[in-house]
């Protein structure tokens, strides 16, 4: 790894972070999500053949971070620390981009971040994509409508689904230009484009470091390491690093 403190960070996570929270990755072995085929919960297609199957989907998974029991682990702590320290001391920037749709990253602190496939807390508007809260665990239904359009039209969950593009691309790749170092966190290397943004960081001449349970998809592009829980070597690595 780098010798010296980066300046600006960009932290790429997915699910790893968050499973020792409680929170189970979508995608099984067998390509089900919990028990449903991709196609039927997570893209345009399958809503519109059965909106009640992906709002009933996607109502079981709110209703699931909305437990009390779930909270954010001591990785998602570790990275508020880091963003809080680099924002107190004005050495640089912490961002954290994002493919979980869970809110656990806010919860520990984080200021910064950018949920590229979007946000599980959050519906849209069908016909004008304006975004609403919905932080409770009552279920959404066809029936619930939006208050922005002169007829009110459907909800659907503010999810980014297959053969839809991620949000905030044109940022990302702004950060990435700025930054002197990228990591990767709890991520297979198998969802693009979020995979590729170590291929680009490595085009600009950035260390690039993998903290994951076991080696990526694409472990090969890290220029560096480190194989454990989240829960471990997260917070090693930016003890490390703030006391570097």
């Amino acid at each position: 790894m780098q010798k010296s403190q980066p300046k600006n960070i960009v932290i790429l996570t997915g699910a790893g972070i968050s499973a020792d929270s409680g929170i189970a990755t979508f995608r099984a072995s067998d390509g089900l999500w919990e028990k449903h085929n991709i196609e039927e919960v997570a893209t345009p297609e399958g809503y519109a053949r059965n909106p009640e199957l992906v709002q009933r989907f996607y109502n079981e998974r709110r209703a699931q971070l909305l437990d009390p029991k779930i909270k954010p682990n001591r990785a998602h702590s570790a990275l508020a620390e880091l963003e809080a320290h680099y924002q107190n001391k004005g050495i640089g920037s912490v961002t954290i981009v994002t493919q979980n749709i869970d809110d656990l990253h806010q919860r520990a602190g984080s200021k910064n971040v950018m949920h590229m496939h979007g946000e599980l807390l959050k519906l849209r508007c069908v016909k004008t994509q304006q975004v609403v809260e919905w932080r409770s665990a009552k279920p959404v239904t066809n029936a619930d409508r939006c208050q922005c359009c002169t007829s009110p039209q459907a909800l659907r969950p503010h999810i980014v689904w297959f053969g839809e593009m991620p949000f905030y691309m044109d940022e990302i790749h702004y950060k990435l230009s700025r930054a002197d170092l990228f990591v990767a966190i709890g991520t297979s290397g198998h969802v693009y484009p979020a995979a590729g943004f170590v291929a680009n960081a490595r085009s600009l001449g950035l260390p690039t470091l993998e903290l994951n349970l076991e080696a990526s998809q694409n472990a090969s592009q890290f220029t560096d390491s480190i194989y454990g829980r989240a829960t471990d070597t997260v917070p090693q690595w930016v003890h490390s690093l703030i006391c570097s």
